[in-house]
């Protein structure tokens, strides 16, 4: 069954092969859509990320690989021009982006910098909203928005500190925007995606140990993978979720519902690596 047969996006955020970008991109057009992805545009005279975009999707069909820097209203601008050298209209975006300097995101939150607040606010929270205005003017048929996130937006992740006050600000802005873009039959919401192995979880403080003790505590036992995650995002953009916009859909294994672990029958099982 092809979800998606006669539909066409946007995903933005790849970064290589491990990004979450990648993995939604390919379950994607294997359910029939035609996508087109976005990278982190490159420093001038390098070609170093496309180059990492394109290897991250050469074994599925993309039909367009350009750079886009969402803290360049500039960018953003030329972006969607470029959108509209292939197509008329989109049916779905995915918005995969988060950053903060990795000096603030591994210090403690009483010590996060101004200028370092900011920048992290301005990619990871606040570029949702250019993104999905320029979305909403080419879904003409309406349409359907995803953004990442993670628990650490809702409860103190230790070692998540000023991304997790990102999330919480990115997971406010789309229940905004729910409201204001259902009158177009635009529905936007977010995947809060359980802990995986990918290029920017790396950078945060004790990953290692955070991922092992989800995967210990969450109630499949088991590790969250890019495709659980991939596959779900998929189901709120497909016309399966119609009447689903606002929402905050936990994709954890059921970790964020547990309070305390059972040490008389929890264990220690090998993470995924993904």
């Amino acid at each position: 069954m092809e979800l998606f047969k006669g539909k066409r996006g946007i995903v933005m955020g790849v970064a290589n092969h491990m990004s979450l970008a990648t993995s939604i991109a390919k379950w994607l057009v294997t359910q029939g859509a035609e996508v087109g992805i976005s990278y982190l545009q490159d420093a001038e005279g390098s070609n170093k990320m496309k180059a990492r975009a394109l290897k991250a999707t050469n074994d599925f069909p993309i039909q367009f690989c350009n750079p886009c820097d969402v803290s360049s209203d500039t960018s953003i601008d030329h972006f969607f021009s470029s959108v509209l050298e292939h197509w008329d209209s989109i049916d779905f975006l995915v918005h995969s982006i988060a950053f903060a300097p990795l000096a603030d995101l591994k210090s403690p939150t009483i010590d996060t910098s101004r200028s370092g607040f900011i920048k992290s606010m301005d990619i990871s929270c606040y570029s949702i909203i250019p993104l999905a205005k320029q979305a909403a003017q080419l879904m003409t048929n309406g349409g359907a928005i995803c953004a990442m996130t993670y628990l650490g937006g809702e409860k103190v992740v230790p070692g998540y500190n000023l991304m997790g006050i990102c999330k919480a600000a990115l997971e406010s802005t789309i229940q905004y925007l729910a409201y204001e873009l259902g009158k177009e039959n635009i529905r936007i919401n977010g995947i809060s995606a359980g802990a995986v192995k990918t290029l920017s979880s790396s950078a945060v403080k004790d990953f290692k140990s955070l991922l092992s003790m989800s995967t210990e505590i969450n109630p499949l036992q088991r590790a969250t993978n890019i495709e659980d995650i991939a596959k779900s995002t998929g189901y709120l953009l497909s016309d399966m979720a119609s009447g689903v916009t606002g929402e905050i859909h936990h994709v954890d294994c059921g970790f964020n519902i547990m309070a305390a672990v059972n040490t008389k029958t929890s264990k220690s099982i090998p993470t995924a690596e993904t």
